[in-house]
């Protein structure tokens, strides 16, 4: 599917408050309620819509470290990615994992109440995935742009 004006109006302005109701975000994008309501169950079926998710703040829960861990993994057994992925997902306090081509192989991002705790999950489970041969721990300062929004 490739959306039309209409479809990227609705997205747009869906993206930017999804809490509108579906009158509201019809009235913003100029259709009708129902126009709007068919557009978007259409690109949920064609999966450009692939679900609607809750940002949950995770400072306000009382997390205040997070570290992204830079991975290069051995190269010498043919599992050893597949591995560590398995491995990886199974720690709750990592709440990102991402791979890549090139000199790093794995990024993880790992949450922790404070840095006591994050001690705590590097040392017994971090240290303890498969297949690492190189990791470099950058600590999270700030957060200048977090967008997820498309430019629609």
């Amino acid at each position: 599917m490739q959306p039309d004006d209409t479809d990227r109006r609705l997205l747009r302005h869906w993206q930017s408050d999804p809490d509108l109701s579906m009158a509201d975000l019809a009235e913003r994008a100029g259709v009708s309620a129902s126009v709007a309501w068919r557009r978007l169950e259409k690109m949920r079926r064609e999966g450009v819509i692939g679900g609607v998710r809750a940002r949950v703040n995770w400072r306000a829960l009382g997390y205040a470290v997070q570290v992204s861990l830079r991975i290069t993994l051995e190269k010498t057994n043919p599992r050893a990615f597949d591995e560590f992925l398995v491995a990886a997902r199974t720690i709750p306090e990592v709440n990102e994992l991402q791979t890549f081509l090139g000199r790093v192989d794995v990024r993880l991002s790992v949450l922790a109440r404070d840095m006591g705790h994050y001690q705590q999950v590097y040392r017994e489970q971090i240290l303890s995935l498969p297949h690492i041969a190189d990791l470099e721990a950058l600590m999270h300062v700030a957060e200048i742009k977090n967008n997820t929004a498309l430019p629609l």
